[in-house]
């Protein structure tokens, strides 16, 4: 009896070994079907602007039903181009993430073809509080003074790109960081809006969403808007009222002077004889 059971451990032992290599065996069948292609990633983390050399990419085999058509298969193809995006170690390196062919490191490689770069002077509050960080977009807006003789700001320029606080266009900071300059990509006519309206007044930055793409239309503000036109308020009528006259108490009354008589004017004497007498 115990031959028995012992025979039919040994061959439910024997059984379940042979199924589970069969389900390996098919795995390992499976997955070696799936079709790979050769993709460069890169080996190490580079930031923006760096010029690809020789120990910053490997090759490894990634599957062919991925959706990278922009994918480099050969190193030596990109050497020493210039990405214009950070990228991370095992991150494929895409031709998007390139700048065009001959294109030196800086500043320069972030630009989009047509687009130019221009730096506006701000402080801890123009700046958005140091929030305004590379990659986001923010909107420009000017304050100064209209030809009516009214103050006025007004938004410029919408979702404008951030490439660099000061002299660090470093894509991988989080922290706000408070700098005395922002460099703006804009288009040749919005280079030109910005510079004439810092010459006219003040700008200020706003930040906006990533996400955000619409175009907003605002009429601007100004004092009108803020406090409203009240209509002017007529004086109140003033009460006129008469002074009393003061009578003055009789012992002070002033009295009119009275005119003096003239003094008696000498009769002439008359003489006829020897009798005198007066006229």
């Amino acid at each position: 009896m115990r031959n028995i059971r012992s025979t039919v451990l040994l061959a439910s032992s024997v059984a379940i070994g042979l199924f589970a290599v069969a389900i390996g065996e098919s795995w390992i069948v499976k997955r070696a079907e799936v079709a790979t292609k050769s993709v460069v990633v890169a080996s190490k983390d580079l930031p923006f602007g760096t010029q690809l050399k020789e120990g910053m990419l490997e090759v490894v085999e990634w599957p062919a039903k991925s959706d990278l058509p922009q994918a480099h298969a050969d190193p030596v193809q990109i050497y020493q181009r210039v990405i214009n995006t950070s990228i991370l170690k095992g991150e494929p390196v895409l031709a998007a993430k390139l700048a065009p062919q001959g294109e030196k490191s800086g500043l320069s490689a972030l630009l989009h073809e047509g687009s130019r770069a221009i730096t506006v002077k701000v402080n801890e509050i123009v700046g958005v509080a140091g929030f305004a960080l590379p990659g986001n977009h923010v909107d420009v807006i000017v304050n100064a003074t209209h030809k009516s003789g009214h103050v006025v700001s007004k938004i410029v320029l919408e979702r404008i790109l951030v490439l660099a606080l000061a002299q660090d266009a470093s894509t991988s900071e989080t922290k706000p960081r408070l700098v005395n300059a922002v460099t703006l990509e804009v288009t040749p006519v919005q280079a030109e809006q910005i510079d004439l309206a810092r010459s006219v007044g003040s700008l200020s930055l706003v930040l906006r969403s990533q996400m955000d793409t619409a175009h907003v239309q605002t009429p601007g503000a100004s004092i009108v808007s803020l406090f409203g036109n009240p209509e002017p308020v007529a004086p109140a009528p003033q009460l006129v009222t008469s002074k009393p006259k003061v009578t003055a108490p009789a012992a002070t009354r002033s009295r009119e002077p009275i005119p003096a008589k003239p003094p008696p004017q000498p009769k002439p004497e008359i003489i006829r004889g020897i009798t005198k007498s007066l006229e």
